[in-house]
């Protein structure tokens, strides 16, 4: 049995627990940025370890064997963070990013590397955004007049009078989704390449409607991580370790 520390808050992160648990002592580990989060199986911890120092004493404090990163892809500060503690205490680690979304015949996709670039790309088209990007990054598109922003949770900061703020969360359908960019005439959608089926229902409904869609790249992962894009993949990468610690 191995003690591992999974850093969590996506639905990958909560099938890992469930799975992981059956046969090692798995804490997972949540940023505390969601107020009302779906806990996964096991032990949970909340809240920040106070940077990579704070990570990489916890690390040995517990005696932890093994570190998955399975935060969501665009987590970039936490995975910097993981990284440099799992090699200060020399544990393993690896990370967990759902597959990416891929263009295919009928999309009109915009790549952007920043949420500035994504501002600029967006205020192009001169027509009301559809803004899906989380709420923490609202901030880098007050400039728009016309938007309609879906987030989780109620944003925490003041935004344009003129923008429509939904608070929802997914799954959502294709025919949901088509409604809402009909009703509010959507030109064109932002979103950041987040994966996975919760929210792709918007990609959708956006190619049978023939909006463009504003694509905000992943973050590189630091150099010689190792990462696996589903939970399949990660509990073969434990299983590996096991093998090595018998």
């Amino acid at each position: 049995m191995m003690r591992i520390l999974l850093l969590g808050g996506t639905g990958e992160g909560r099938r890992l627990a469930g799975v992981l648990s059956r046969h090692h002592d798995v804490v997972s580990s949540l940023a505390g940025r969601i107020s009302a989060p779906t806990l996964p199986e096991g032990e949970v911890r909340i809240g920040g370890f106070g940077g990579a120092g704070g990570l990489s004493s916890w690390l040995r404090e517990q005696r932890i064997s093994a570190l998955v990163d399975a935060t969501h892809p665009y987590a970039q500060g936490i995975t910097a963070n993981a990284v440099v503690a799992a090699r200060a205490a020399q544990v393993p680690l690896l990370v967990v990013h759902r597959a990416p979304w891929h263009p295919v015949v009928g999309d009109t996709w915009r790549w952007a590397d920043t949420m500035d670039d994504a501002y600029m790309l967006a205020d192009s088209y001169r027509t009301p955004v559809f803004l899906t990007i989380g709420r923490q990054e609202l901030r880098a598109f007050e400039g728009l007049p016309e938007v309609v922003a879906r987030v989780i949770e109620p944003p925490g900061c003041s935004l344009p009078s003129s923008w429509h703020v939904i608070t929802q969360r997914g799954p959502f359908s294709v025919s949901g989704e088509r409604a809402l960019m009909e009703r509010h005439r959507i030109g064109v959608v932002v979103t950041k390449n987040s994966g996975g089926d919760q929210t792709c229902a918007k990609l959708v409904a956006a190619r049978q409607l023939g909006i463009p869609v504003v694509v905000v790249r992943r973050p590189a992962l630091p150099s010689g991580t190792a990462a696996v894009s589903s939970p399949r993949a990660a509990v073969q990468w434990i299983d590996a370790l096991t093998r090595g610690a018998e």
